[in-house]
């Protein structure tokens, strides 16, 4: 797999001298991934839109085929329509096209054990924070945290008929595919006629305020052979349906770019411009009675103005009765320097305590090489929190061997003003400036990635004035 996501990444590179970046790049890649990998599956497409057709073809007749194939499939009804819809060829060169269509057409995609499309996706954001650019965490939230979350909150549809699941911030549709992926490996992908087709069509729910991570979350899940419904939209500025939901597993975007006015949302008992504040009222909308949810939020969220009013509503109206403190360094390098938490809560009964794990005091700090995060950051967290999604299983402080596992009471939390950023009792050994500066490694690799670029910026700068020279 490192292999073939290599070839995709060094192609990536050539055609930057193309003026192809890389958000352009990964939006053609999925579209040739999605027409592979359905001719892999002998899913049926439209006359000539289909990938052994597109293949054949080569020179300008190769660009106006795959043009034409997309504008047909973006007209197509339902699911096929909506990941196709306003599609775009953004490789002018035909060479180009067909390099790419041979990289693609040398894998058998469908036989890889990983989500292909989401580790591309992954390896392009990766690229665009080296670059410098911010924001890149919206769209992508680590596995291992996803895992973690899906693992506790148990979003299992075959509780009930009218079982649904939602992801209102659902940037590539991490959490949704997650969240399908833990139920076919409870049920070894045995389900009745009945509740798998129900599964498949009416139980995976989303929304996404940017269209490209839309196309990628809907392909995703199409590929896995679930038709979700992903709306784009504005979870925020945008009252909701009717819709409610069982379990809503959730990264809202960091930052508050763009979020200057307050929604008028009759639903939001605290008016605020803070997004991620404004997320977690929204979130409390839209659950069921009952329902459960998990929201990452990062640590500001926790001190900022109205949040003591917001959580302070959230207690009344639902159990917040877990918090997960996330190791330093869990988004790094995408949002590098963020400081996370995992708010867990159910709706429909006061909070009488929150318990707090914290991950992150005397935790080195993740890094991208030398100590990335995995599944093992979470293990004793997972044994603290229990079996019941609900956070209902029995709990005593002793969980924890190292005393990351305490409880407050709710007295004690409103004596704080429902600041639940104040509760540390680990004195932290870890000096947040030297575990914040990035490894010499990380540094060295992302200084040649810019050099090389420069090279090619540079090569392609010359030949153009080169070429005026010649001219004149």
């Amino acid at each position: 797999m490192t292999d073939v996501v290599g070839k995709l990444w060094g192609y990536a590179s050539t055609l930057r001298h193309d003026g192809v970046d890389y958000g352009d790049y990964i939006e053609q890649l999925t579209y040739l991934l999605f027409l592979k990998m359905a001719d892999e599956q002998g899913r049926q497409l439209p006359d000539e839109t289909d990938w052994p057709h597109i293949r054949s073809k080569s020179g300008i007749a190769l660009l106006d085929t795959y043009e034409s194939a997309l504008r047909k499939l973006g007209k197509q009804p339902g699911i096929l329509g909506d990941i196709f819809s306003g599609s775009q060829n953004r490789l002018a060169n035909p060479a180009s096209l067909a390099r790419l269509i041979k990289v693609i057409d040398e894998t058998e995609w469908t036989s890889l054990e990983v989500d292909v499309k989401a580790a591309a996706f992954e390896g392009l954001l990766e690229k665009s924070a080296a670059e410098g650019k911010k924001g890149a965490g919206q769209y992508f939230t680590p596995r291992p945290l996803i895992r973690s979350m899906v693992r506790l909150m148990q979003p299992d549809p075959r509780a009930h008929v009218h079982m649904a699941i939602s992801d209102p911030a659902c940037g590539t549709g991490g959490f949704l595919v997650a969240a399908y992926e833990w139920l076919k490996d409870r049920t070894g992908g045995a389900l009745d006629r009945s509740t798998a087709t129900r599964v498949k069509k009416a139980t995976y729910y989303g929304q996404e305020l940017v269209a490209r991570p839309r196309r990628l979350a809907l392909m995703n899940l199409f590929l896995h052979q679930v038709e979700p419904h992903i709306a784009l939209g504005d979870s925020i500025y945008e009252a909701p349906g009717d819709q409610r939901f069982d379990v809503v597993l959730t990264n809202p975007p960091f930052g508050n770019r763009g979020a200057s006015n307050i929604p008028v949302r009759d639903d939001f008992t605290v008016e605020t411009s803070n997004k991620q504040l404004n997320f977690l009222q929204h979130v409390l909308t839209v659950l069921k009675p009952g329902g459960r949810a998990a929201v990452v939020v990062p640590d500001n969220v926790l001190f900022a103005d109205k949040a003591g009013e917001v959580f302070k509503i959230l207690m009344e109206d639902a159990d917040v009765h877990t918090v997960l403190r996330c190791p330093r360094g869990t988004f790094n390098p995408y949002t590098p320097g963020t400081k996370t938490n995992v708010i867990f809560f159910t709706k429909g009964r006061p909070t009488d305590r929150v318990w707090i794990y914290d991950a992150r005091a005397n935790v080195p700090a993740i890094t991208k090489r030398s100590r990335p995060l995995t599944d093992s950051h979470f293990t004793e967290f997972e044994d603290c929190f229990g079996s019941d999604p609900n956070g209902q299983s029995p709990r005593t402080g002793t969980s924890s061997p190292t005393g990351r596992w305490r409880a407050f009471g709710i007295d004690e939390v409103k004596e704080r003003g429902y600041k639940i950023d104040s509760f540390k009792w680990l004195r932290d050994e870890e000096a947040d400036e030297l575990e914040d500066t990035p490894e010499p490694g990380d540094l060295i690799a992302d200084a040649l990635t810019e050099l090389r670029l420069a090279v090619v910026q540079m090569t392609t700068l010359q030949k153009l004035f080169g070429d005026e020279g010649a001219d004149s």
